[in-house]
């Protein structure tokens, strides 16, 4: 299932009153978009992420937006928030299952709210984060302009609608196409209403706040404050180890350097033994998941692929989920050949995809001592530990 996510960020905040767009301001040392944008970016069920920004600012590429970053598009929104969310959803790419639409005043979104509304909306068509009342709501009327109480709701039925609210690609077409035709809304669900389509609520969380006046302003840097001083430590390590059978007719890839030998390895990739071991470390550390979850071997797109480039991707993800990388210790274990006479060039390639010195990556070779396939040189391992830190 491919996921795409539009993060609206196309308004100007002048409620908020603080004189340039909300979405660049900061909380918690970081601004409220980068904090919106990352959430998505770092989850590995969302394929790309779309930020839709006022024109002035998706030519500028301002604070918070990496787009040198892979799967993270920049497009130019329009007068209201409905136009914003239609020019990227014209941006959305072909083959698309699922389109999430986000708010980017509302930094503090969970992983957990992101994945129940993928999966609420791939099932059902349309769905919405969402928190049940905790006050008795009150409809009113307008006396002489005064507030007066019409009627008074029952607080089990009323939900407070969050985002990321999430849609099939073919439910969303329909909304922004009512959209489109004049109809406005306050939000796509209200257009997938509309259109037809029932719309699922799923568990939000109180903590997705959104931001937008001054008031809301102390209360996002407290949660900011909460959540740093609640997330896991500074320090993450993560262990990686990959082994493949040698067979005739392939190179010998390891860290993304040939080496010269009579045989390669056999693998759905270029089967780069150290390039995997080394990914699955990071990603382990930074609680991202595995290499065989973000490319199987089981998508033809992965077909001989270049493992140092499914490195690099998975460096952008630790990056995008707040982490820098330390340092990587590499174990080669095979009969033949010797990694000594390779081992500074294969530092050398690594650090690069890394963005490290080449003094923060080992590399070192062991045997098998002659026991089982390693040892008898039908195959070659790899153990690898990454040490992360926190941005």
């Amino acid at each position: 299932m491919r996921v795409v996510a539009i993060i609206a960020a196309g308004g100007r905040g002048e409620r908020l009153g603080a004189g340039l767009p909300k979405q660049l301001l900061e909380v918690g040392g970081r601004t409220i978009l980068e904090r919106s944008i990352d959430a998505f970016a770092s989850c590995d069920l969302v394929d790309e992420t779309i930020v839709v920004l006022p024109p002035s600012l998706a030519a500028a590429s301002p604070p918070g937006v990496d787009v040198t970053r892979q799967a993270v598009r920049v497009v130019a929104g329009g007068a209201r928030r409905q136009d914003s969310v239609a020019a990227g959803f014209d941006a959305v790419p072909p083959g698309v299952d699922v389109v999430l639409v986000h708010d980017a005043a509302r930094p503090f979104v969970s992983r957990e709210v992101i994945e129940r509304t993928i999966a609420a909306a791939a099932e059902h068509g349309a769905a919405i984060a969402a928190v049940p009342s905790r006050d008795t709501v009150k409809q009113a009327q307008f006396d002489e302009g005064r507030p007066v109480v019409s009627a008074t709701l029952p607080r089990e039925e009323i939900y407070l609608a969050q985002t990321p609210q999430g849609f099939r690609w073919a439910v969303l077409a329909d909304a922004v196409a009512l959209g489109r035709r004049g109809v406005d809304a306050t939000d796509e669900a209200m257009l997938a209403e509309l259109a037809g389509h029932p719309v699922c609520l799923v568990e939000g969380d109180v903590r997705n706040m959104k931001v937008t006046t001054p008031g809301d302003l102390p209360i996002a840097e407290a949660l900011a404050a909460r959540a740093g001083a609640s997330a896991a430590p500074g320090w993450r390590v993560g262990t990686g180890y990959d082994l493949h059978r040698f067979v005739e007719g392939r190179p010998l890839v390891l860290g993304g350097v040939r080496v010269p030998h009579d045989r390669g390895l056999a693998g759905h990739s270029d089967a780069d033994a150290v390039s995997h071991a080394v990914t699955d470390a990071i990603l382990g550390a930074a609680g991202l998941g595995d290499i065989g979850r973000l490319f199987p071997d089981t998508d033809p797109a992965w077909k001989d692929a270049d493992s140092l480039g499914l490195l690099a991707d998975a460096v952008r993800r630790v990056h995008a989920a707040g982490f820098e990388i330390v340092n990587v210790d590499i174990v080669v274990i095979a009969e033949q050949p010797k990694i000594g006479p390779h081992a500074d060039a294969i530092r050398a390639s690594l650090a690069g995809v890394l963005g490290v010195p080449s003094s923060a990556v080992s590399v070192k070779g062991k045997t098998n001592e002659g026991v089982d396939t390693i040892g008898r040189g039908g195959a070659l391992a790899v153990h690898a530990v990454a040490l992360l830190a926190r941005r």
